[in-house]
Parts: C-alpha cells; structure tokens; sequence
C-alpha cells in the first residue's frame, strides 16, 4: 500500500479515506476507536468526516463525528501528523440554509478545531454550493485560515465543471488560493455527474478527486441482492434505488472478479475506483471490523485490465 499525492496539496493520502459520516451514529465510540486503530494500523492515514456529521440523527446537534475522531486522536497517543483529516463547513448547521458566508466560515473552523482536538486541519473543504454568497467571499475566509495556519489545504464538495471553473476564475481574478481537491459522488453505478467535463477537468488542472459514496451505500458490497435485504437497515432505503438491471448487472460482474480474485465485492468496488483516471482515492465507511478489512484490502488489490473492463462496461 503507497500513499498518494493529493492534487497540488503537498499532502499525501492513503489509496481509500475512511468515511467518517457512521462515527456517533451506526458506529459508537468504542466502535470507531478500534476502526480507527485498525486503519491506521494497516498504514493507512486519511479520515474524513464534516460538521454536519451527524446532525440527521435526533437528539444530535451536528459535530458527533469530529468530536469522536478528536477523543480518538488524543487517546491514541498517535502524533498528529500521522493523521490526515478532510472536514467540511456549509451545511445547514441550523441556520436555516447551506452557508459558505465568511462570517460562518470562520466561526465554524474554530468549532471543528476545538471539536476535533488540534490546531490544525489538513483539508478544509466547502461541503455544498451556496448561490447566496461569492466565489470570491468563500475564498478569502479560506484563505484567512490558510494565513493562520488553522488549514492547510482547501477543496470543495459536490460542485459541477461549471461551478468549478467559475471558482477558479475568482480566484485568479482576486488572487486567492483556489480549490485544489473535489469531493464528487462517484461509483460503479452512479459516475454521470463525474465523469465528462469534470473528470476532464480536474485532470487538466491537476486536481486531486476524493470521491465519496464509493460503495454506493452498500449496495457495491453485495450485500442487497433484494428488497427483503434492505429492510429495516439504516441505508436500506437508498441502496433499494440500485436494485435494477444496471445494478444486476454490476453485482454479476462483481461475482465474476470475486472468484477470480478470491476478494469481496466491496474491495473490487474501492479497487476499480482508485484505478479510475483521476481519481486519488475512494471514500469508504464502515460500522464493524469486518467491513473494515474489506476497505483495506482494497488499498492492496491491483485488478487486470480484463477485469476493469468487465466491470466498467457492467456499469456503464
């Protein structure tokens, strides 16, 4: 397993990031404590998580997610450079609205800093566009925590090629530093919204792409083979919408290179991504061990060009 470099960063990541989005909801501290043990055990150094994590689950405030990762880091012992933490701010925190205003922006990495118990974030990224504030607004709050050293890098999440390259007009017309990493929904199923003119152009400009939802759910695990599966499970709703010939057709190509390769489907899911034209690495979640070493299994599997192309005409 190699570290890859993330876009123009300087930061080097590992070939899947775990998702941090289960920590305080699907997965209790004690949980995630011997998860994150075990990812970074395996040589592996990137988490990811947001402020919004998880604010869906009644009775949680937002800020579940960062604060277990922060108590983890600090029972750990681990230095805090062994750890390479993607966070995100604009979500609705409970102003009524997605917000990327400066004022929020500011306010709110001093929120994630305390909940997550360090000086500093590695990555910083705009978790959903906001049409009511400014490229350049934006940019200069993340450029304001750049100069003080509480960010070292800046993306943004869920934007198009348009929204992408209109960022990074303002920031060459304003002189700001720009978006150097995207966050896309991207899998073997649903990969319309990236690749095309985003994909294109985050390879042109260099662009490091950490994708999330890379096991669509669950779905890519092989776990949902029916309704029934789906029933009364925490993401079963969801997974239900791939439940169709594309998807058949996915999860049969899945079982053909799981023989071949004698790996579960969700490490041949994660394996197909990281070695998809521009991407740098998947995101991945787990809620048990188990499913853990899946993730990490596929940070080690390398697929054959016949393999890649089964799968990649299975969802096309």
């Amino acid at each position: 397993m190699e570290l890859r470099a993330l876009g123009r960063t300087g930061l080097s990541i590992s070939p899947v990031v775990f998702g941090g989005n289960v920590f305080g909801w699907t997965a209790d501290e004690k949980t995630s404590f011997a998860m994150l043990d075990r990812f970074f055990d395996a040589g592996f150094n990137t988490i990811d998580t947001a402020d919004a994590y998880s604010r869906w689950v009644p009775g949680h405030q937002g800020g579940e997610s960062e604060a277990i990762i922060g108590a983890w880091l600090k029972k750990s012992g681990r230095s805090r450079d062994e750890a390479i933490i993607v966070t995100k701010v604009g979500s609705d925190m409970g102003q009524g609205k997605r917000d990327l205003s400066a004022k929020w922006i500011l306010e709110e990495a001093d929120n994630s800093l305390r909940r997550l118990q360090t000086d500093y974030i590695d990555l910083y990224l705009a978790h959903w566009p906001d049409e009511t504030t400014s490229h350049e607004e934006t940019l200069s709050a993340f450029a304001k925590l750049k100069e003080q050293g509480k960010i070292r890098a800046i993306g943004c999440s869920n934007y198009d090629a348009g929204m992408m390259q209109d960022s990074f007009d303002a920031a060459s017309k304003a002189g700001l530093p720009r978006y150097d990493v995207l966050q896309p929904e991207y899998n073997l199923y649903t990969r319309n919204s990236f690749e095309g003119p985003l994909a294109e152009l985050c390879l042109r400009e260099e662009i490091g792409v950490i994708n999330y939802f890379g096991l669509a759910s669950g779905f890519l695990t092989g776990k949902y083979r029916d309704r029934t599966d789906a029933e009364g499970k925490a993401r079963g709703g969801r997974a239900l919408t791939y439940l169709n010939d594309k998807g058949y057709r996915i999860l049969a190509a899945l079982d053909e290179v799981a023989v071949e390769t004698n790996a579960e489907p969700a490490s041949i899911a994660l394996a197909w991504l990281i070695q998809r034209p521009g991407i740098t690495a998947p995101i991945a979640s787990a809620t048990s061990i188990g499913q853990l070493d899946a993730i990490i299994a596929a940070g080690n599997l390398t697929l054959s060009d016949d393999q890649m192309k089964l799968l990649t005409e299975a969802g096309a």
